[in-house]
């Protein structure tokens, strides 16, 4: 299968992984010591949503297009800010026309000590970053050494860009889950990157059709005790009969200790806001407890 986010760009699952990325950097901002940003499978960084792959499938409606028109209850739109506020940026004009992926939401949100490496192999994708990273930030010199793009695959990057020489960072984990067999290399994956920095914070996006794929995650990291991990799942609807995406997680190594009480006030809000009929709910549970809590 030949993945094209351009197709699913601003859908509830960007939607849902980029709300907690924004607010894992929040939380590293409260401490003047500079952090590194990791982004394995960067992508193009920002995405037409009048194009004819976008409008194709519809998805953003869905997704951003469902956010931006919701009225969140206040502590919930205060947390998502951050988010709300990359997407303006990339937005200066009324309305949603571009939906910015994560490099952009992370170089909105990075500081002037902190520093942002991004990496894709794809060609195209490639390419398109780069300029819209230089378009982010069109003086060189305002861009110095703060961003790095990597052409290279996102899995030999992850291997070879840890550990950071700053002690404290974000490994934003996205890839396209092409094949079956993604699911255990993005655990082996990111358990290895662990033990080469185990101070960095881990986010692991995974889609979720069936339960295989996203508990042999869960398992694999209680195995080996990795230390405080969570996970969090949103549920959109019930399963699609046609076999399109309704629900998605993410497993968070290191996670802020605010961030749990953070995610039990987001996940209701964006299940209100993005659900659709019978099915929708989140669930969100510690791995390195015996007993998780699962709510919705």
């Amino acid at each position: 299968m030949n993945y094209r986010h351009a197709f699913h760009a601003g859908n509830f699952a960007d939607v849902f992984k980029h709300v907690c990325l924004a607010r894992i950097l929040m939380h590293l901002r409260d401490k003047p010591a500079p952090f590194r940003v990791i982004d394995t499978h960067a992508g193009a960084g920002l995405y037409d949503l009048e194009s004819e792959e976008a409008n194709r499938t519809g998805e953003w409606r869905e997704g951003v297009g469902r956010l931006d028109a919701a009225a969140l209850p206040p502590p919930a739109a205060e947390l998502a800010a951050p988010y709300l506020a990359a997407l303006r940026a990339a937005n200066p004009h009324q309305g949603l026309r571009r939906y910015p992926g994560s490099p952009l939401i992370a170089y909105h949100l990075l500081r002037p000590q902190d520093r942002l490496l991004v990496c894709e192999i794809e060609a195209g994708a490639a390419a398109a970053l780069s300029r819209h990273l230089r378009a982010a930030a069109p003086d060189r010199a305002q861009r110095g050494d703060r961003v790095k793009m990597l052409r290279i695959d996102g899995w030999i990057a992850l291997n070879a860009c840890v550990p950071a020489k700053e002690r404290r960072g974000l490994v934003f984990i996205d890839p396209p889950y092409e094949s079956p067999d993604d699911f255990v290399r993005s655990a082996d994956a990111t358990l290895a990157a662990y033990r080469k920095w185990p101070t960095g914070i881990y986010l692991l996006w995974y889609p979720i059709k069936s339960r295989d794929g996203p508990d042999s995650i869960a398992k694999a990291l209680q195995r080996v005790a990795v230390g405080k991990a969570m996970r969090a799942e949103l549920r959109v609807s019930a399963a699609l009969p046609e076999g399109g995406l309704s629900a998605c997680g993410v497993v968070l190594i290191n996670p802020p200790w605010k961030l749990a009480a953070e995610l039990d006030i987001l996940l209701p809000a964006l299940v209100e806001a993005l659900g659709r009929g019978p099915g929708r709910g989140y669930a969100l549970d510690w791995l390195d407890q015996a007993v998780g809590r699962a709510t919705g």
